[in-house]
């Protein structure tokens, strides 16, 4: 094994049933470091604009990155990446837990997936060994069984990533569940019905290799600075979760309330992490080599939703599922995301369809005809939970939500695109770009669609320096100018942090670049500058811009919702205020080095060295 790197790739083709290796080239390493960048190389030269999402010749790809199996806190991650069938453009999932960790213990640093199987199977990664193995026995149970059957048939000490009954039904917000009812989710872009048009309902890992470190000694030094430093600054995480800071964007003017068409919900706290921390939560959740721990490990003991036990829902749940909905049963919001994560299907694409549901139901465009003679009023928990059932199962009106929100509004018609909040055909997460202005921009370029992860720009208008890049205090969230150049500067930033395979979180911890240099020159022994890894983060989100190209996305799709852009939230924390989106594409394709259509200048290309 080369240091932080295993590098060797498995590739598993499952219309043949058999399995080869291929090295990871120097410059493959050198110019995409690991995880969502080589992931993006493989995609961009396997599948083109042409390539069916559902078809045998699309491939999914499971990535590791160089930080993968050592102590590097919060590097416990890996990255999925193909093409979605949601969005028809690039798709890709980040997630944590201890699955990343097994694989490049086992001596992998990723598993490519073509063809696909006309009878269920898994795949099983026994260290270097590896087995296609029958799974027709286990197809229709959910995601938490089949971890559960897995393990005890093959070992204890396997990780699970596997799809539910969604998956395998090819519902289009289906997702890909990892480590039974702690449930660690790649939840956007679909990728679960590519695990299920490939007969693939899961793969198992077992890895105990030791990963060699370029210099343990200095890495032990670092590792002393970091975290405690680590620890000390997210306290908040750990007591509270995600959810930890939901009154707050309620308060700020962040929350989605009422399909994102209104603001200031007093009933913010009854769904808040506080509420959480003092009526169903056990524990917190760690994944692998993680101090953090802003996982949720919760119980209902009683009630009508009484034995749900396993994950609790993150903000982005309780905002999809709860806020957006007017839903402020704790426990049925819960109760809700038990089955999402048990069935395998995106909380978010969940809940912003029955959000706009809701709405179209108001407005009287669908009716209870529609729904099978049901109602679907604004904060009934009840009729929540049974639209969240109906999606899960592809049944009913579910059938057509299941589509995601803008292929669901398409279907309904009679203007009910009007209510799809999404952008490039992904539901948008819970921040409001009327809230930290630079999510205007973000989400209209983010490359798999509305994301506020693929440059997490708001994180540094709310509570997050940049001194590395003159950014000393915190950013006006209300100010225009300025927010093309940070955003390209942080998705930037969040592609190496994709590709390293590293949790945005540790940002939030004091963590900067050159901490994570260090950690970098430590495991691999490669010296590496700012600037330079700042060109790597710059050449990886344009190669996921030119795949998107292929896929015929221009200027027409870099846009948000017209409530975002016309129709202000109107309570304290926003005022009426509404973010300029011309005027940050305009910097922002300046910054870039794109043409008014969006599209990567070929000098912009020759400097990154993708001409």
């Amino acid at each position: 094994m080369e240091y932080g790197y295993a590098n060797k790739v498995l590739e598993v083709d499952l219309t043949t049933k058999t399995w080869k290796t291929f090295p990871l080239e120097k410059n493959l390493k050198m110019q995409y470091l690991g995880g969502s960048g080589i992931g993006t190389k493989l995609l961009f030269d396997r599948t083109d604009g042409e390539t069916d999402p559902l078809g045998p010749e699309n491939i999914l790809i499971f990535m590791t990155g160089p930080f993968a199996g050592t102590k590097v806190p919060t590097s416990g991650r890996h990255q999925i990446i193909s093409k979605s069938p949601l969005t028809g453009i690039f798709g890709e999932g980040d997630v944590g837990g201890t699955w990343g960790r097994a694989l490049k213990r086992s001596g992998y640093d990723g598993v490519v997936v073509t063809g696909a199987s006309e009878s269920p199977v898994g795949i099983l990664v026994d260290g270097e060994v590896v087995n296609i193995i029958d799974l027709s026995d286990i197809w229709g149970r959910d995601s938490f069984e089949t971890d559960i059957l897995i393990r005890e048939r093959y070992g204890s000490d396997f990780s699970v990533a596997c799809i539910g009954p969604s998956g395998e039904r090819q519902i289009l917000s289906s997702c890909i569940v990892h480590d039974g009812s702690n449930a660690r989710v790649v939840g956007r872009c679909g990728l679960g019905a590519v695990m299920g048009s490939k007969g693939l309902k899961a793969i198992a890992v077992r890895g105990k290799g030791e990963i060699p470190l370029y210099s343990p000694e200095d890495f032990a030094v670092h590792q002393k600075r970091i975290l405690p430093m680590l620890v000390e600054c997210t306290r908040g995480l750990k007591a509270l979760g995600t959810s930890g800071g939901l009154v707050r964007a309620n308060q700020a003017g962040d929350l989605p309330i009422k399909n994102w068409s209104r603001g200031d919900w007093d009933d913010s706290v009854m769904i808040s992490g506080q509420r959480m921390a003092d009526t169903i939560l056990k524990r917190s959740y760690f994944c692998a080599t993680c101090p953090i721990g802003c996982g949720r490990d919760v119980a209902i003991m009683e009630g009508p939703y009484a034995g749900v036990e396993g994950a609790g829902p993150e903000y982005e749940t309780l905002g999809m599922l709860g806020s957006a909905c007017l839903v402020n049963d704790l426990e049925a919001i819960t109760y809700a995301a038990d089955i999402c994560n048990r069935w395998g299907i995106d909380t978010i694409e969940v809940g912003s369809a029955i959000a706009m549901s809701m709405e179209l139901y108001e407005r009287g465009i669908i009716t209870k005809e529609d729904l099978g003679g049901k109602s679907l009023e604004w904060g009934d928990a009840e009729a929540m939970v049974a639209m969240v059932e109906a999606i899960a199962r592809g049944e009913g009106f579910g059938r057509i939500l299941g589509m995601g929100v803008r292929k669901a509004a398409e279907a309904i018609g009679k203007g009910a695109q009007n209510y799809a909040i999404q952008v490039k055909g992904l539901a948008v997460p819970a921040h409001d770009p009327r809230c930290y202005c630079s999510m205007a921009a973000g989400y209209a370029t983010s490359n798999r669609g509305a994301c506020h992860l693929q440059g997490g720009s708001y994180f540094f208008e709310r509570a997050v320096t940049l001194p590395e890049f003159g950014y000393d205090a915190v950013l006006d969230r209300f100010e225009n100018r300025g927010k093309g150049r940070l955003n390209a500067l942080t998705q930037n930033i969040m592609s190496v942090m994709d590709s390293f395979k590293m949790c945005k979180f540790s940002l939030y911890g004091g963590v900067n670049l050159s901490h994570i240099l260090e950690y970098l020159r430590t495991v691999t022994g490669r010296d590496m500058s700012v600037e330079e890894l700042m060109e790597t983060g710059e050449r990886i989100y344009n190669l996921k811009r030119l795949y998107n190209v292929r896929c015929g996305i221009t200027r027409k799709d870099d846009i948000l919702p017209e409530r975002f852009r016309k129709d202000p939230r109107h309570d304290s924390g926003t005022g009426e205020f509404l973010p300029d989106l011309e005027a940050q594409l305009l910097e922002y394709y300046q910054v870039r080095g794109w043409d008014e259509d969006g599209v990567p200048r070929r000098e912009t290309l020759q400097r990154l060295g993708l001409a």
